[in-house]
């Protein structure tokens, strides 16, 4: 009985234990990482991957998985910067068409899974390389960048807006300094908004019960169909969003910039499981785990730990995490009976 119980802290609390005991390690070993600043470079560097993780929570909510949401971001940072660059239309234009693209592939994913029956690992690895390809195609590889020389010899005159740049660059005043980026203002505002969607609504109840027993939730009377399809193409616009706040602090599209938005995006969703024991998908958790991501890395960093141990210790750290979430707590249900 008292190892149940043990077991059950262990479960509810020992991903937030290990966490503060990481902030506790880096804050007395790695200098200067105890200070606002390096706070606010940790939310930095988390948003755009936290914000795409918050769409891969959706997928996972209803059973599914999608795999493409990296090639979704820098797709979406290529048409950004093709259409300021390039084709010279306005911010408003670039980020519509970015978040309308992100729908329209998140459609497509859905009606591959839901009405072709495609496996979702497969329709969304697909995607994913269709997507690297076609990203690449108008330049044929090149990034975007102000004055390159197009595939038919004619030079982009075309620039980044400066409306457009503030949502990847400006920072909010804080205590009379700027601190607080933009983007980490729309990665909490977004984490928010899913939060509240999956847990305070009648739609996200639903959306948990179709992942939970899809079957059921059919002859309860609740359209599958339409709630898997809405959870991919949120998953397309979060990722959309990621891609243009990407390029928004970049100032250009870089083809080669969002090649690890996948595996960080993944591994936030997924170490939000073992987050209060939850053991589902679910926002805060998305949230926490793409901080304690960012924690990780920027003591790593600031350590001088070498650059290719740190997916590693990423990699460690969701092993851990996935054990506390499935092994240890279907223990205690058994135990339990």
């Amino acid at each position: 009985m008292k190892k149940d119980i043990l077991r059950e802290f262990a479960i509810r609390f020992g991903f937030i234990i290990l966490a503060g005991l990481l902030v506790l390690f880096f804050s007395i070993f790695a200098n200067g990482f105890a200070g606002p600043r390096s706070a606010v470079f940790i939310f930095q560097s988390v948003a755009i991957t936290g914000i795409l993780a918050l769409g891969v929570t959706c997928t996972l909510v209803v059973d599914g998985f999608d795999l493409s949401i990296g090639s979704v971001a820098t797709s979406a940072l290529m048409l950004s910067a093709y259409m300021m660059v390039v084709l010279e239309q306005s911010a408003v234009v670039a980020v519509i068409a970015c978040l309308l693209m992100g729908a329209a592939v998140g459609f497509v994913n859905g009606i591959l899974i839901v009405k072709m029956r495609v496996p979702d690992l497969l329709a969304t690895l697909g995607m994913m390389f269709l997507l690297i390809g076609l990203q690449r195609i108008p330049t044929e590889g090149r990034s975007i960048s102000t004055g390159m020389r197009l595939p038919g010899g004619e030079v982009a005159d075309g620039t980044f807006a400066e409306g457009f740049l503030w949502l990847g660059r400006h920072r909010i005043d804080l205590f009379l300094e700027k601190l607080i980026p933009v983007p980490v203002i729309i990665f909490l505002a977004i984490s928010v908004l899913i939060w509240v969607f999956l847990e305070k609504t009648r739609h996200g109840r639903l959306m948990y019960a179709i992942g939970s027993n899809e079957r059921a939730a059919a002859l309860a009377g609740t359209n599958v169909f339409n709630y898997k399809i809405l959870a991919y193409m949120i998953s397309g616009v979060t990722a959309s969003i990621g891609g243009i706040l990407l390029a928004a602090r970049l100032g250009r599209g870089d083809i080669a910039s969002g090649n690890n938005l996948l595996l960080d995006s993944v591994a936030a969703a997924l170490i939000g499981f073992a987050v209060l024991g939850a053991a589902k998908p679910n926002a805060f958790g998305t949230a926490i785990g793409a901080l304690f991501v960012g924690i990780l890395l920027q003591g790593l960093t600031m350590m001088n730990a070498p650059y290719y141990t740190q997916d590693f210790v990423k990699g460690a750290v969701l092993v851990v995490a996935l054990i506390f979430t499935f092994a240890l707590s279907s223990r205690v249900r058994g135990g339990s009976h």
